[in-house]
């Protein structure tokens, strides 16, 4: 895979499953249901609350095909992402500090090439604040200032800093149904090292069934501003995170790009692990 391609996947492995649970700030006496910004791509509009460590891991695989005429050569790509870890530590109510980065293995095959990579991910540090709680219709708000650090290995690391900015919102419907949405800017490096705008917007449906259980829809978009031009990518994921206990939740997931810029095929599973 591209390195492009596999720096937006990455963005999404650190999402959240923002649009199921809006729980309370989590404390040590009262935690609530356990939120974990993942599996899907939204980020929850909520913190783990104060002196909560919460970490968040998992696996996933990506394929992708290439094409003559929009990759320079016919092919295909498969992407492991071992361990996909995220740490969240509850600073305040309302506030947390973020840290993820992930190892990465990648095999490109065209007609007469097979090319091997593997390393980690650039270091992504993020802090996630709670601007509002849901009053009527107006949503949970929570905003993420954010960056990656050029800490990777040489195939996966963008070279230089780079910020940006995560905006979410979320609205708990019913007592089973949640609707949530995002809008983030990333500075992007193209692969001559050009800096870009990367815009992204996400809408996911969240649905409770029964005590321990949860299921999702998902449709989220990548917006590459470049000096080459704008393209666009969608794509579509669903999939269900179980309870195991209180305090850890399981999930699976499978994705699929709607249009040719996207990467085709992804699929993945994962838990969180809340330490009060």
């Amino acid at each position: 895979m591209r390195r492009d391609m596999r720096e937006r996947l990455g963005i999404v492995l650190v999402g959240g499953f923002g649009g199921l649970f809006l729980a309370a700030d989590a404390g040590y006496a009262q935690r609530g249901p356990l939120v974990a910004d993942r599996p899907d791509f939204t980020e929850a509009a909520e913190t783990v609350g104060p002196g909560v460590i919460q970490v968040e891991f998992g696996y996933t695989l990506a394929y992708d095909e290439l094409r003559g005429d929009r990759d320079g050569g016919d092919g295909t790509v498969w992407t492991h992402f071992f361990g996909e870890p995220l740490l969240r530590v509850g600073v305040a109510h309302g506030l947390e500090l973020r840290f993820a980065a992930s190892p990465v293995s990648q095999r490109t095959r065209t007609d007469d090439l097979r090319v091997d990579d593997s390393g980690t991910e650039d270091l992504d540090l993020g802090i996630k604040l709670v601007l509002a709680r849901q009053v009527g219709r107006r949503p949970a708000i929570a905003v993420i200032p954010q960056m990656t650090l050029p800490t990777g290995s040489e195939a996966f690391s963008r070279n230089r800093l780079s910020p940006g900015v995560n905006l979410i919102y979320a609205w708990d419907l019913t007592g089973e149904v949640s609707l949530a949405g995002s809008t983030q800017v990333n500075r992007a490096v193209t692969a001559r090292g050009e800096g870009y705008a990367e815009w992204a917007q996400s809408l996911v449906m969240g649905l409770v069934v029964g005590a321990r259980t949860g299921v999702y829809a998902e449709w989220y978009a990548f917006f590459h501003v470049a000096p080459q031009g704008t393209r666009t990518e969608h794509y579509a994921n669903g999939g269900f995170t179980w309870s195991l206990a209180d305090d850890i939740q399981w999930d699976i997931r499978l994705g699929a790009g709607l249009n040719e810029a996207a990467t085709d095929f992804f699929a993945g599973t994962g838990f969180a692990l809340r330490i009060p």
